[in-house]
């Protein structure tokens, strides 16, 4: 026992240093402009939202809110930690498990509870402010909640291992139900309600955990579950840093051959031709490009302050031409374009001319994703102005 609460406790250290190093990449520089703009541009709607709908009844406010965090409720992904090897090395200790799913379930209720408290506390202000319920009921609910995140990762853990993952969709549409029945009980006072769906709840999870004893732990199950889920976080974390343990894949993506035909088949445009076929067929470069469009697109479309959309556009836009410029001007890996006959300076000129296409189509997304916005052209100049500036100045 004593030996596998050392494992445990080893792997979360490892596991904790490792998300922090990567998270000092990710929450820095453009990325924490962005957050805090994001964040101060959301309070400001979500507040003048509140105002214009203080009061009404007709707004289904409850419901809303009951959806969403229930949908947060829903995902709970059990942390174990479980690598390859464990397939063997643990297969003698399967009946003292116990104690190291134990501190696993502990540690995944601890990082999880915090999302859907936090969920919870922003629907708060909609809850009292448009529903008008007393605060002693969302507290009840905010309590509910707390304790329905743990039922449904104790459930979650017990279905797969008793299933081995299959239909966990199924599994999780039913919980889904059952914790919106629960919280709309509670703020409702229906507390009948309530009452049935947390017992039809526990019911479930105890069915599942009576049938495990039966079954052998499904190793291959959860190591996949868990390899996923770190190169899910090692994938997000790439966009921002080099990490090791992804290596970027190519896709043809055909939808997007036509757009081939803007770079002629020339001598001097070889580097043009190349470059721009890397960054459309690469993931990192193409997903890098696409996931700040669309955070720009979708700030200019829905946030109605000006000086916010246009700070938050110049920062997506200088993110765009350096990121891309510096991902595909230059490389430390020997290529066979090296061999062509081209000058020296001919892939960093190409390089500029590529990231000037990609600056003008997120000028032009920004355009049309703005367009019910007074003022609307001015986002997209600011972006072609600082890409621009951002390709001059930049090495």
């Amino acid at each position: 026992m004593r030996n596998l609460e050392d494992v445990w406790r080893k792997r979360s250290a490892h596991y904790t240093e490792e998300l922090q190093k990567y998270m000092r990449y990710i929450f820095t520089g453009h990325m924490a402009i962005v957050i805090v703009f994001l964040m101060g541009a959301g309070g400001y709607q979500y507040s003048h939202w509140l105002d214009a709908n203080h009061g009404n009844t007709n707004t289904p406010s409850l419901e809303i809110a009951t959806l969403i965090v229930a949908f947060f409720l829903m995902l709970s992904r059990p942390v174990t930690l479980l690598k390859k090897p464990d397939e063997v090395y643990l297969l003698p200790l399967e009946t003292k498990l116990g104690v190291y799913f134990k501190h696993a379930l502990r540690f995944t209720f601890t990082t999880q509870a915090v999302i859907a408290v936090i969920v919870y506390i922003v629907m708060w202000p909609m809850l009292r402010q448009v529903t008008e319920l007393e605060v002693s009921q969302i507290v009840a609910g905010l309590i509910v909640t707390i304790v329905l995140k743990w039922l449904n990762i104790q459930a979650e853990f017990a279905y797969r291992w008793n299933k081995a993952g299959e239909h966990v969709w199924l599994n999780r549409l039913v919980r889904y139900v059952l914790n919106g029945a629960a919280l709309w009980g509670v703020l409702t006072g229906l507390y009948l309600v309530l009452v049935i769906a947390v017992v039809l709840f526990i019911a479930l999870w105890l069915v599942d955990k009576k049938n495990i004893v039966k079954q052998p732990f499904p190793y291959e199950h959860f190591v996949a579950l868990e390899d996923n889920r770190m190169m899910g976080i090692y994938r997000f974390a790439n966009y921002f840093t080099d990490v090791p343990q992804v290596h970027g894949s190519i896709k043809r993506r055909p939808y997007f051959d036509f757009l081939y035909n803007m770079v002629p088949k020339k001598h001097k445009t070889t580097f043009e031709y190349y470059l721009f076929r890397s960054v459309i067929r690469t993931d990192d470069h193409f997903y890098l490009w696409l996931r700040l469009v669309v955070i720009n697109a979708l700030i200019v479309a829905f946030v109605d302050i000006t000086i916010a959309g246009a700070i938050i556009s110049a920062a997506l836009a200088f993110a765009v031409a350096i990121q891309l410029k510096q991902a595909i001007a230059s490389t430390h890996e020997f290529t066979m374009s090296m061999l062509y006959p081209l000058p020296q300076d001919s892939r960093q000129k190409a390089a500029v001319k590529i990231v000037r296409y990609f600056i003008i189509a997120q000028a032009v997304i920004v355009l049309l994703a703005s367009i019910m916005q007074p003022y609307f052209y001015v986002y997209a100049l600011i972006v072609l102005v600082v890409g621009e500036v951002t390709l001059r100045l930049s090495k």
